[in-house]
């Protein structure tokens, strides 16, 4: 077998693994916020300290802790401030509780919201083609939304709020690596992250009950494992093939929330979904064919 189709069937495994770990992330996390009642920026905090603990040796062990030399600390802050907005959004639809399937699918439109601000803000060139790719994402959205139906939750919006700022994120990434390393950009987000979350759940914290430590814990060590996964991923190969296996973390979604809280889809997911997923296929290929990086949500 060629190395190169070798690395890249390791980088789509290594890319399954974190879309799989996630979605049991999502259910672990609406489980301990809906069913044992734990607030969701409590949830927010404990999960990615853990998981800040988790990866502390692999951050000292690549050497990205010397890696504290910017120019930029403020980009920084607000990058990093936009992360954490997005999981304090996505984390509040996982405690309504927004079913996971809809959620999930929702979040879906980050890179397509990404791909927008890019053009807005960063002057990026689009295609008409790729536009026309967004506004069929925008459609799919508001086929799983429907919000012309009388059972519409304004909550029913919170992943797209979060899918909003994760773009914001993702399009300040883009922006500060013509001058910042990855090394840079990957640690300042695991060091601000824990106290702007730690900030945001103060007016809510409670001390964990026994069977919520065993939830955080196992959810704190998967995040863990989905962002090293993920790093693991791009490090076999290039990221324009690695990225299309993480859509598959919709299916992994739909099982882990029919299995731990038997929702079950309708039709118009399926439906939406495809109007998502071939939008972002596009925009995937045609940034490819561009020669840019791509972009991706939770």
């Amino acid at each position: 077998m060629p190395q190169k189709h070798q690395h890249n069937i390791t980088g789509a495994l290594w890319m399954l693994l974190a879309g799989l770990s996630f979605a049991v992330v999502n259910s672990l996390s609406q489980y301990v916020s809906a069913r044992l009642g734990l607030h969701s920026t409590v949830v927010a905090f404990w999960e990615y300290f853990i998981s800040f603990v988790v990866m502390l040796p692999w951050i000292i062990s690549t050497g990205l802790a010397s890696a504290f030399r910017t120019k930029r600390l403020g980009l920084h802050v607000v990058r990093v401030a936009f992360s954490v907005i997005g999981i304090q959004f996505w984390l509040w639809a996982m405690a309504v509780p927004v079913p996971i399937w809809q959620a999930i699918a929702l979040l879906m439109t980050s890179p397509l919201m990404a791909t927008a601000g890019s053009a807005i803000f960063l002057r990026e060139k689009v295609t008409t083609g790729r536009w026309l790719a967004m506004l069929a994402g925008l459609a799919g959205a508001m086929v799983i939304l429907q919000p012309w139906a009388d059972d519409f939750r304004l909550t029913s919006l919170l992943p797209l709020a979060a899918a909003f700022f994760w773009a914001g994120y993702s399009v300040l990434v883009k922006y500060m690596s013509h001058t910042e390393s990855p090394a840079v950009i990957v640690l300042y987000l695991l060091l601000l992250i824990a106290p702007f979350n730690f900030f945001l759940a103060l007016p809510n914290f409670t001390t964990p009950t026994r069977s919520m430590w065993l939830v955080l814990m196992a959810a704190g060590i998967l995040v863990a494992l989905a962002q090293w996964s993920i790093a693991k991923a791009y490090e076999n190969a290039e990221a324009s093939f690695v990225q299309p296996f993480d859509l598959v973390k919709l299916l992994w979604n739909v099982a882990a929330g029919w299995l731990v809280f038997q929702q079950v889809p309708p039709g118009s997911l399926w439906l939406g979904a495809t109007l998502i997923v071939g939008a972002t296929l596009f925009l995937m290929f045609s940034e490819k064919k561009a020669g840019q990086s791509g972009l991706r949500g939770r």
